[in-house]
């Protein structure tokens, strides 16, 4: 088949942003860029780049993974999502019953390389008390064989596995034994010190979940965390919606990272994107009001965002598109291991990129494409 140019305003290649840079798409596959575009190339207007990929998905579309742990829920939750823009993602299951988290796995080995599904992010059960956030209390409880169980069902078919937990709900030792099987572990809703911080970092853990959210905040004798994970040079997931992290210290954290290309961009969304303003968690209902999901207890319960929203909230406190993008498209591919895969756009399906303008929702290459003449060269 014939090659077909492609000219954007601007193209990000999964590392950086460039001017003046084409794009060649065979086959439905974007196969290499040229910094000198043929004379027949189709010009673009946007930014071209990799579709957005999400770790930490919980609902969409009025549906919630932990409420529908099975294929059809998937199917729904993956729908909402695609529309504004996410590719890949990693269904999120939180603290719920034994029988929620194995019907939860068993809905992603059935699925898995299917609906843009990547792996899966386990939140929970094993978090602190004292950093619960909406995760319901009476289903919490130390790491244990159960769960060990559920992850070892995954490794063995290869599934890429986020574990978010707390360090203080395992024992010593216990992280590098779960990061020993392949999985991927987070530190969140946490009221630890940095110093047992620090020693789950020592044993493996190379994230931590919601970066400011859900743990032992900041102070001038006692780093927490939040001090901990800034410090550090793991990657840190981060909620960028203007509710979640005040702008002041969201710029603040992205700026003080010691390490570059650390932080990654997600949504925490629930079912609210892309469905109604309200749903059920634990037996309550959860309300939007005022761009905030609350429980019935007022506290926040998930975010309703999207990671375009994110990419506007970041580039506002000094962020670069380039960064930003990043945070949405890299950074979680290398976190993950699979930067060979996703994450950049040589090697991308036409149906996996997105043409990005000014506000709004991204639009598909694809529909950016329809009806447009493209120059055979």
């Amino acid at each position: 088949m014939a090659e077909q140019w492609l000219l954007p305003t601007q193209l990000f290649d999964g590392h950086s942003l460039h001017e003046n840079m084409a794009a060649c798409v065979e086959n439905g596959v974007i196969t290499r860029l040229a910094p000198k575009a043929p004379a027949r190339a189709t010009p673009l207007d946007g930014t071209l780049s990799p579709g957005f990929f999400d770790i930490q998905i919980n609902g969409g579309g009025g549906v919630l993974f932990n409420s529908s742990p099975h294929r059809d829920g998937l199917a729904a939750i993956a729908k909402a999502h695609h529309a504004i823009g996410t590719r890949h993602w990693l269904p999120t299951v939180i603290t719920d019953a034994p029988e929620v988290l194995e019907a939860a796995v068993s809905a992603v080995l059935e699925s898995y390389g299917e609906l843009g599904i990547v792996g899966i992010h386990i939140e929970g059960p094993h978090i602190a008390l004292a950093r619960n956030g909406t995760h319901k209390s009476s289903y919490i409880r130390p790491f244990d064989g159960h769960t060990m169980a559920q992850l070892k069902r995954l490794r063995a078919k290869d599934i890429p596995v986020l574990l978010t937990l707390a360090p203080e709900a395992a024992h010593a030792g216990q992280v590098a034994e779960i990061v020993a099987l392949g999985v991927t572990v987070s530190l969140g809703h946490t009221n630890a010190t940095a110093a047992v911080v620090e020693a789950a970092l020592a044993e493996g853990a190379t994230l931590f979940t919601h970066l400011f959210n859900a743990m032992s905040q900041m102070e001038n004798r006692a780093p927490g965390v939040v001090g901990a994970a800034i410090n550090s040079g793991a990657y840190t997931s981060i909620i960028a919606d203007g509710v979640h992290v005040d702008p002041t210290m969201l710029a603040l954290a992205c700026r003080a990272r010691p390490a570059s290309n650390r932080m990654i961009l997600i949504t925490d969304a629930m079912p609210t994107v892309g469905g109604p303003d309200h749903f059920e968690l634990y037996g309550e209902t959860v309300f939007l009001k005022d761009g905030r999901l609350i429980n019935p207890q007022g506290s926040l319960a998930g975010a309703h965002t999207t990671i375009m929203e994110g990419i506007a909230t970041l580039q506002k406190v000094g962020v670069s598109l380039e960064e930003a993008l990043r945070m949405a498209t890299r950074n979680p591919a290398e976190l993950m291991g699979l930067e060979a895969d996703i994450g950049g756009l040589v090697g991308a399906k036409v149906g996996d990129a997105l043409v990005l303008g000014e506000g709004g929702a991204p639009t598909p290459l694809e529909t950016a494409l329809a009806g447009v003449p493209m120059g055979a060269n």
